[in-house]
């Protein structure tokens, strides 16, 4: 049984999808300027096996930077890494195991990394989940708080002392992170974050993205404050034609792969942004922004409240165990 307000959560997630879609058709996409070739950089990349993540990480190793894509399925990530080597022999991409559902697997990846030494010059928070029906992550977070936010929360902070010992000033390291439009019919009640009475999925995948929002702005605003040689934004790749809506139900699903092969933008289009913000010399030390489209946008109100930033920030480090050491 879903609670009350459900039902105007989900009318305002397919009214903002409609205004997005509306403005993608009136609206060119994105075309990427040329950019330098990037040797010697480290990127990771999570849920880099499939649209926009396999896009950004093909595009990134075509410019000779190191790539690891970051995914739970080793098949997926096996047969991503084959497809862009056959493409470019030169490529410099390889896999690493990660499941954002399980804080422990977000601790021994990242103990992966530091144990091999390698510097971090971009990291790419992508991977996401959709309308996924309820259930939970292995500590017990709804699935898409834990998987959306959650271990990219943990994940991020864990790794931002290889990200600043990795940064220069003139060439920063960049975190990017993907939220969405869907943001805008998104709530954060601080007193109940993780204490949802019932489910929707609708309401869920909104809160997620407005959280991941939330987190890249406060983010940008503690390494700005700590001049540090970090910068962080938010990116909204559109509506675009990948697997992500695949936990629809099945007649909504023909629906929108119909209308997406029409409409929607495609997965190379929709990397874009996320390939331009992380990659861009134009955009060093040019944090905070929300980006769409190739070019920076207003968020919704709540995105501005510095309570909701700094609760959601704490209540976060709480729940994934952060002690102060880990904050910048």
């Amino acid at each position: 049984m879903m609670r009350e307000g459900d039902e105007e959560e989900k009318r305002q997630l397919y009214l903002l999808g409609l205004r997005v879609l509306i403005n993608q058709l009136i609206c060119r996409p994105f075309t990427l300027p040329e950019l330098a070739l990037q040797h010697g950089k480290v990127a990771i990349v999570t849920g880099g096996t499939r649209g926009i993540g396999y896009e950004t990480s093909r595009h990134m190793a075509s410019l000779g930077a190191h790539i690891i894509i970051a995914r739970q399925n080793e098949l997926k990530g096996v047969s991503a890494v084959k497809r862009i080597c056959e493409e470019n022999r030169e490529a410099k991409v390889e896999f690493d195991q990660l499941n954002l559902a399980s804080l422990q697997s977000v601790r021994q990846f990242v103990q992966n990394i530091k144990r091999r030494g390698l510097p971090l010059h971009i990291l790419v928070n992508n991977a996401a989940v959709m309308l996924v029906p309820e259930g939970r992550t292995e500590e017990g977070f709804e699935h898409h708080f834990g998987v959306n936010y959650l271990g990219h929360f943990l994940m991020t902070l864990l790794l931002l002392d290889t990200l600043k010992h990795s940064g220069k000033r003139g060439s920063c390291s960049r975190v990017v992170t993907l939220s969405s439009s869907a943001h805008g019919a998104g709530e954060i009640r601080l007193d109940s974050l993780l204490n949802r009475q019932c489910h929707s999925s609708h309401a869920a995948y909104c809160q997620s993205k407005l959280a991941l929002l939330l987190f890249s702005s406060h983010l940008q605003q503690r390494l700005e404050r700590g001049g540090f040689p970090v910068s962080s934004c938010a990116v909204d790749p559109g509506m675009v034609d990948t697997s992500l809506y695949c936990h629809r139900f099945p007649t909504a699903r023909l629906a929108q792969t119909a209308i997406a092969r029409l409409l929607f933008r495609s997965p190379s289009q929709g990397a874009s942004t996320v390939f331009y913000t992380a990659l861009s010399p134009s955009l060093e030390w040019e944090g905070g922004a929300y980006w769409s489209n190739g070019r920076t946008e207003m968020t919704s109100p709540n995105t501005y409240d510095p309570q909701l930033h700094r609760g959601l920030w704490d209540s976060s480090c709480r729940q994934v165990g952060l002690q102060e050491r880990h904050q910048p």
